[in-house]
């Protein structure tokens, strides 16, 4: 976004960056690390026999993933309410925003939007792994489950959103004199009010539909919660309400030990 110096709640250029902000970016970059680390581990231990931690695994992916686009979302809800209230200020972004992006920003000074470009990459990749983090822990269950619809649904969309802010932040980081993508409209439109409304506005709505989409994929998962847990050997299915062609998939193996459980 076209962020300036003096702009409420944001660093000033020359401010020195605070322990507090090269702490809060490093945090919040291994959040992003370690969800991905996680998506690795159950694509591929899925592949092999069931087993109970890999369901645990997965619940934590998808809390972190909700946790992430909570505050993800609250951010860009406050940047329309600013905008709405000051429509001709440069974008703002709220402190705790700033405070990532200036720690994110020293991997190169010399682009003062960098720090922004990153915070909004890293959490769209914190949004995207929690959705993926539902189609795994989906995974084991046969027949089509509605939470697993909607989540492959926000993993497109979701990940398109990625691409987006992947090509914003590595058109900043090779030296483009603005951010270049769709939603500066390939850095067609000039810096300042027309620069700042139709990104704020852009990221607010591509951010409000993810967040619906998750907050379906994430009742449905509710609601099939024993189908799924059972797919795990956690819970007896007995006397589960499934779908067509709904159970267990044959394809993937179960240990033999815990197979017998059932």
């Amino acid at each position: 976004m076209d962020h300036k110096p003096g702009t409420p709640g944001a660093h000033e250029m020359g401010d020195p960056v605070s322990a507090v902000d090269t702490a809060g970016a490093l945090f919040f970059t291994g959040w992003a690390v370690a969800m991905w680390a996680a998506v690795a581990v159950l694509a591929y231990a899925n592949r092999g026999p069931v087993r109970p931690w890999l369901y645990r695994t997965a619940v934590g992916l998808i809390g972190l993933g909700v946790v992430g686009q909570i505050g993800h979302f609250q951010e860009h809800v406050a940047q329309a309410i600013y905008w709405i209230a000051n429509p001709y200020s440069p974008a703002w972004m709220t402190p705790w925003a700033n405070s990532f992006a200036q720690g994110m920003g020293q991997v190169d000074t010399s682009k003062p939007a960098l720090g922004m470009e990153l915070l909004h990459l890293v959490g769209n990749l914190i949004f995207l792994a929690g959705l993926v983090g539902i189609v795994q822990i989906t995974r084991r269950v046969s027949g089509e489950l509605k939470s697993r619809k909607w989540a492959r649904m926000g993993v497109w969309m979701q990940g398109i959103h990625g691409v987006e802010h992947l090509v914003l932040t590595v058109s900043v980081a090779l030296g483009a004199s603005r951010a270049i993508g769709l939603s500066t409209w390939f850095g067609a439109i000039e810096p300042g009010v027309a620069l700042s409304t139709y990104r704020v506005w852009w990221h607010f709505v591509a951010n409000l539909v993810g967040t619906a989409i998750l907050g379906f994929a994430m009742l449905h998962l509710w609601r099939e919660k024993r189908i799924v847990k059972a797919a795990y050997l956690l819970e007896p299915d007995n006397g589960l309400l499934h779908v067509t062609g709904e159970g267990i998939r044959e394809d993937v193996p179960q240990e033999p030990v815990l197979a017998s459980k059932k």
